[in-house]
């Protein structure tokens, strides 16, 4: 335990009375994914495409050609950045030469999302930030109700935006066994720790697969049940013990649109943290079907859920650590909220 006598508050969550009992609990009442007003912005004049050419189906590149088409007719200029490798998106979007009137469009998945926004944060940049949905799980997007391509530019053209939380993130580079210094990146979405990254680092393993490899992963992940012993520190606040997972959000959904966290808003100053405790496989079983199901996870006996503006994770070995669906870290990490971080196309 820490010196202070601060002790963070579980959350509990309301049952939404009006649904049906599914692995016997009602959905639970979910947060409101924006709690403060749209703003209005200046007129768009600019566009940086901001394209990961890998993403989901390798539809990245596609993609964007068809938006530049339609925002050169409505008369907006477009500049256009192609990646070529994991990462390289940081550099382009540190070094973009723009004003603070422009809109830099990312085309690509959660990943790619966190990249162009750490290397803006990186350039103490204040563009607005836009999506155009290329990924596999497309999570903010999903939160962000972005339908399809055709939405996505509408609201670009618009220029109203939303102040956007971040998380940054510093942690080891590398996954545990190829570890390379440190490194520092700004989530939107989610940090993953525990079962959630063995099974994802398993899916990535059968990319062919699509979205399912996300469910075959976890499965696999939870026949393995491996014992995970960590230092969790919530707001100065250590708990040590044996986990089985760590969900830390910004955003409500994660993975393959798995609601990850039901309580969690994008601009409330605060990240959102589900901890699953030591379960046999059974009871991860049972969480992972109640998750499944609307998010009625919240209710497991053996989930406590919480609210935070720092949190530190260490561990008697490196462990990975995923960041907004990409598994690029190690043990240990830092977290930091940072409010109002970006400007987000609403």
């Amino acid at each position: 335990m820490s010196s202070s006598d601060y002790t963070p508050a579980i959350i509990e969550f309301l049952p939404d009375l009006t649904t049906k009992k599914k692995k016997g609990v009602h959905r639970p009442i979910y947060a409101e994914v924006f709690v403060n007003n749209i703003n209005a912005g200046d007129d768009v004049e600019v566009v940086h495409l901001m394209v990961n050419p890998y993403s989901g189906k390798k539809q990245g590149e596609k993609i964007a050609n068809n938006a530049k088409q339609i925002f050169e007719q409505k008369s907006i200029q477009v500049n256009t950045h192609i990646s070529n490798y994991s990462g390289e998106l940081i550099t382009i979007a540190e070094s973009l030469a723009a004003s603070d009137s422009d809109v830099v469009v990312v085309v690509g998945g959660d990943g790619s999302l966190s990249e162009v926004i750490t290397g803006l944060m990186q350039a103490n940049s204040q563009c607005r930030v836009g999506l155009i949905p290329a990924g596999t799980g497309n999570s903010m997007a999903n939160d962000l109700k972005i339908k399809d391509t055709k939405d996505a530019i509408s609201r670009i053209c618009k220029g109203a935006y939303q102040f956007l939380d971040l998380a940054k993130v510093d942690m080891v580079a590398g996954l545990p066994g190829n570890q390379q210094g440190n490194m520092t990146r700004y989530s939107a979405n989610l940090v993953t720790w525990g079962l959630g990254v063995d099974s994802t680092i398993k899916a990535e393993k059968m990319r062919w697969m699509g979205p399912m490899r996300y469910d075959i992963g976890i499965l696999m992940a939870i026949m393995a049940n491996n014992r995970r012993h960590a230092t969790l520190t919530i707001d100065d606040h250590e708990i040590e013990d044996d986990f089985t997972l760590f969900l830390i959000q910004n955003s409500q959904t994660g993975g393959s649109l798995l609601p990850l966290a039901p309580g969690a808003s994008l601009d409330d100053g605060e990240m959102d943290i589900g901890i699953l405790k030591k379960m046999k496989r059974g009871q991860i079983l049972k969480a992972f079907g109640q998750l499944k199901t609307e998010g009625r996870h919240v209710f497991h006996p053996m989930v406590d859920y919480y609210r935070f503006k720092s949190l530190e994770i260490s561990t008697p070995k490196p462990t990975a650590i995923n960041v907004d669906g990409e598994n690029i870290g190690s043990t240990p990490l830092k977290m930091k909220v940072v409010p109002k971080a970006i400007r987000i196309i609403a």
